[in-house]
């Protein structure tokens, strides 16, 4: 079939199999550019199929030569419709494991679930003997819980409401964006799907079952920002989710003596969830243009790529946290100078002046690559077949 993108609100509903294929190529290109490290050599990736996830997964495999087992919730290509972007990542990133001889299989299934997490175990216990190494980059809209209740996160501010100036993608103007307050239990049910709780889950489970390496390191990806952002992000409902993720590092590192939990603090992407978010595509052009100039923007797999071979494992050195136990992969993003350009292009920008001070180009060019599309060098016009195989492909029952 021809596959052509079908884009629906913040979310493309096709994903193209070559597309995904160069998208894997082109990150395992950028990474080798960071070189070799020492470090884990068994490596759980929960949330392994897209954004930082999968450039956790390709780092891994380039930079530690690691084995990788990943934790995915995708969907496969069925009659006219195409697989999810996930689905493609993950069957082009075994190819590209198998060709190098390295361990790579994935589990496709609720990870919040009790029985992908008694599955995951079962596979490192056969597989691998233990896991050295816990990436936590999981992104859901809702999660039912061990316990049968099923909780929803939402995108809304707390306390007052939020009127600010937002980026219309569809229209390319700007216009005026209000965020209402979210109820107590909408807070709560944002911090039960997007907070700690399951990443300390998964790390109680392994560490039970016996398959997690003495002295092994755990990371999760979280996202400050400016103040800027701060109504919508970091003191809106996803704020007070991160922020309880950010709690469950040091609860972790307090638990288990041995263990060292991190909180990654990335820089603001395009993915499939910051998409939606209100205001943020706002912020994120206007800084894709300045870093552009700047020559400091990085992509997913740039981030990731620096945080394990500069920052995680550091050639001779310690990890590079500060005192939260926090590493600050957004330190060019937030640097004072970065952040008064970007103030100044706020305050300055309207939808007559939009190519001056944003990279909107920019914005949907890494939008459509996150399902395939828009790389100059594949054949959209071609005929493929979008059943794709995972080769080792676990799934739920």
């Amino acid at each position: 079939m021809i596959i052509e993108p079908k884009v629906r609100e913040y979310i493309c509903t096709t994903a193209h199999p070559a597309g995904c294929g160069e998208s894997v190529r082109r990150q395992a290109e950028a990474a080798a550019a960071m070189g070799e490290v020492s470090g884990p050599k068994n490596i759980l990736v929960i949330g392994c199929s897209t954004g930082y996830g999968l450039a956790s997964r390709i780092s891994a495999l380039v930079n530690l030569k690691a084995a990788t087992l990943g934790i995915m919730f995708e969907r496969p290509a069925s009659g006219k419709r195409t697989a999810t972007a996930g689905w493609y990542n993950t069957a082009a990133f075994e190819k590209m494991a198998q060709d190098r001889g390295i361990y790579a299989k994935s589990i496709n299934g609720d990870a919040f679930s009790r029985e992908i997490k008694e599955k995951t175990i079962e596979m490192i216990r056969r597989d691998l003997g233990a896991a050295d190494m816990v990436v936590y980059s999981l992104a859901a809209p809702r999660r039912t819980d061990e316990n049968g209740v099923t909780w929803s996160s939402c995108l809304k501010t707390t306390g007052e409401p939020c009127t600010e100036k937002s980026l219309d993608l569809r229209s390319g103007q700007i216009v005026e964006k209000t965020i209402m307050p979210a109820t107590e239990e909408e807070i709560q049910g944002t911090v039960k799907v997007m907070g700690g709780e399951d990443w300390c889950g998964w790390i109680d489970a392994l560490k039970e079952a016996g398959v997690l390496a003495p002295g092994a390191v755990t990371v999760a990806y979280s996202y400050i920002g400016p103040k800027l952002t701060y109504p919508i992000y970091y003191h809106g409902t996803i704020g007070a989710a991160k922020q309880h993720l950010h709690s469950c590092a040091k609860l972790l590192n307090e638990k288990y003596p041995g263990l060292r939990a991190y909180i990654s603090v990335n820089k603001g992407l395009v993915t499939q969830a910051s998409a939606a978010i209100p205001i943020v595509p706002l912020y994120f052009s206007i800084l894709y243009r300045i870093m552009k100039e700047e020559g400091t923007h990085e992509g997913c797999i740039q981030q990731i790529s620096r945080l394990f071979t500069r920052k995680l494992f550091p050639e001779g050195g310690r990890p590079l946290a500060d005192e939260n136990g926090f590493i600050r992969m957004d330190d060019l993003e937030m640097r004072p100078e970065v952040q008064e350009k970007v103030l100044k292009a706020w305050a300055a920008v309207n939808t007559g002046n939009i190519a001056e001070y944003c990279d909107v180009e920019g914005y949907w060019e890494d939008f459509y690559h996150m399902f395939g599309f828009r790389y100059d060098n594949v054949d959209y016009s071609a005929d493929v077949n979008p059943d794709v195989p995972v080769p080792s492909l676990i799934s739920q029952d």
